[in-house]
């Protein structure tokens, strides 16, 4: 979106000569579910849920099958298609935050050409959220509420009388078949009609084919998977982590193969500045520090230094089209590649109608700044929010390959600390007045994803305000909304807001983050209160040295 209003200014310019605490998942868990491939491929993985919860499936690799049942947990399970293949280790992770339940896809097959097929059963009271890159989706029976998007793939929904759904179909380079007989606009390329009470929401998104069918046994004696999925964590589980199975055993998931993040560890992220002089301090140790709960003095456990290196996102908005001021952009990035330390590996991802990976994580400078030199700007909306919780999943990719068994904290002790720093005018297009549908994932669902993260945000917001000539223009009000949430995002990251009036001052900006981070120490403790009873649990640092200041969370809901 910003680039476009900065196309317009600079076309109204010529007129006028003749734009936890990032605790570690505190009162959740993640489960990296590996080794026992079998049992993921053929029995699946059940994992219980509330009533009415929410979850949400990500397959970048890959489609995605899904039906709806009337038992009260997800069933999950992976195979390789088109190879014949078989996993050494599951591709699945499992992450249960609170009322939310994320299962995604995090490495690539073994080989290249083959794609990761996930199987799904979802309770029919569930709210959930089905996104893959250029993988199909398929549905029978509709939950409670159901967004399918696609960036690439086919999007198939087989529903079954009696009709009470409320439906939006929408493909921007494909077509629409249906068999439920309401009309199509946009050129056969958007449905839209309720059916009967309404009482269900689905929600369709892609670039290519839509099919919406008729299936009069969906939801009629729905096929069973063959004996009932483990139960995540489930106790009868018997074998050790490398146990070989013998060929007539029953295949379990071992307590051994799933990695878990103990929710009781909480972690911080804070840069530590001098109230004097406004600059980073650098040299501390833990002694230097003490950390409080609701007022009670915490134990830590664990402290990384401001040395210690990081995995950064530069996450980028090139919305709209102008090439002038792509070209600042890509100069503003290279000075941060260039102004970052050498231990810290840097990626690049674009967006504007969907993100796109520039640059995986690299300490190659040289390989960087070539991929800088081939951003461009790109059609579309602005989905800021889906940006966001796409470079979440990044991140969470690079540091989910931990060695088996070992702790949590133990495990994180070999990964590096991370960070996102987004450079956007905050105007995705759910805001009201800016066109575009905007992020399938709603603004608060972000936001509570982002207090949960176990890194730092850092937002540059750019001011692309216009004065609005007509009532179809962006009006004042969605500027400031824009604003407001990006200087929210960095305070609920633990990072900075940085308020960028011109493009040019960018590279400055990119900058300031750079020297920020380079005084950011991570502390990590046991919560002596273990209640989860959802109450907010305020956090507070001091320093023994007088001038010192520390910044990051503030504290985290203890679901």
């Amino acid at each position: 979106m910003f680039l476009a209003q900065l196309a317009l200014l600079f076309r109204v310019f010529l007129l006028g000569l003749v734009s936890c605490l990032p605790f570690l998942e505190a009162g959740s868990s993640r489960a990296v579910v590996r080794g026992s491939p079998r049992g993921v491929l053929e029995d699946g993985v059940r994992i219980d849920v509330p009533a009415a919860a929410r979850v949400r499936i990500e397959n970048e690799f890959g489609p995605v099958a899904a039906e709806v049942w009337k038992e009260k947990y997800v069933s999950v399970s992976a195979s390789i298609e088109g190879t014949g293949a078989k996993f050494t280790r599951s591709p699945i992770v499992i992450e249960n935050r609170a009322k939310l339940l994320v299962i995604s896809v995090i490495r690539t097959p073994v080989d290249p050409r083959a794609a990761i097929a996930l199987t799904v059963t979802l309770p029919e009271g569930s709210h959930t959220a089905i996104v893959t890159g250029a993988g199909s989706i398929s549905m029978r029976g509709v939950p409670a509420s159901a967004n399918l998007k696609s960036v690439s793939g086919d999007i198939r929904a087989e529903l079954s009388h009696p009709l009470n759904v409320d439906i939006s179909a929408r493909t921007t380079n494909g077509t629409i078949r249906s068999e439920l007989g309401a009309p199509l606009s946009g050129g056969g390329q958007l449905l839209q009609t309720r059916l009967g009470t309404g009482d269900y929401v689905l929600r369709i998104a892609t670039e290519r084919e839509i099919t919406l069918a008729l299936d009069s046994k969906v939801n009629d004696g729905m096929a069973k998977v063959s004996g009932p999925p483990r139960l995540l964590g489930s106790e009868n589980i018997s074998k050790g982590a490398g146990t070989p199975a013998n060929p007539t055993d029953s295949e379990e998931i071992s307590d051994g193969d799933i990695i878990r993040v103990d929710s009781q560890l909480a972690t911080l992220n804070l840069s530590v500045i001098d109230r004097n002089t406004n600059r980073g301090v650098l040299g501390l140790t833990q002694s230097d520090f003490r950390l409080f709960e609701d007022g009670i003095e915490q134990r830590l456990i664990q402290f990384e230094s401001a040395s210690a290196p990081f995995d950064l996102i530069l996450l980028i908005d090139v919305s709209g089209s102008t090439r002038d001021v792509v070209k600042l952009i890509r100069a503003a990035a290279l000075r941060f590649v260039d102004a970052a330390r050498p231990s810290d590996r840097i990626g690049i991802i674009s967006f504007a109608g969907h993100p796109t990976v520039i640059s995986p994580v690299t300490l190659d400078r040289e390989v960087l700044r070539q991929r800088v030199n081939a951003i461009d700007t790109a059609t579309g909306d602005t989905k800021a929010y889906d940006a966001i919780d796409f470079s979440l999943t990044q991140l969470l990719k690079n540091t989910a390959g931990s060695p088996r068994g070992q702790p949590a904290w133990s495990a994180r002790k070999n990964t590096r600390r991370t960070a996102i720093v987004m450079m956007s005018d905050g105007l995705d297009g759910s805001i009201p007045g800016v066109q575009g549908d905007g992020s399938m994932l709603p603004y608060g669902e972000m936001l509570s994803r982002v207090r949960e993260f176990d890194g730092v945000l850092y937002t540059l917001w750019l001011n692309t305000e216009y004065e609005a000539l007509n009532p179809l223009d962006t009006q004042p009000e969605a500027f400031d909304m824009g604003y407001e949430r990006m200087k929210e995002m960095a305070e609920a990251g633990g990072g900075v807001f940085y308020q960028v009036e011109r493009l040019q001052d960018l590279a400055g900006a990119y900058e300031r983050v750079v020297a920020d981070l380079g005084t950011v120490y991570s502390l990590a403790y046991r919560p002596t209160n273990k209640t989860r009873d959802g109450k907010w649990r305020a956090v507070r640092v001091t320093l023994n040295r007088p001038s010192a200041v520390a910044r990051g969370k503030h504290g985290y809901y203890a679901n």
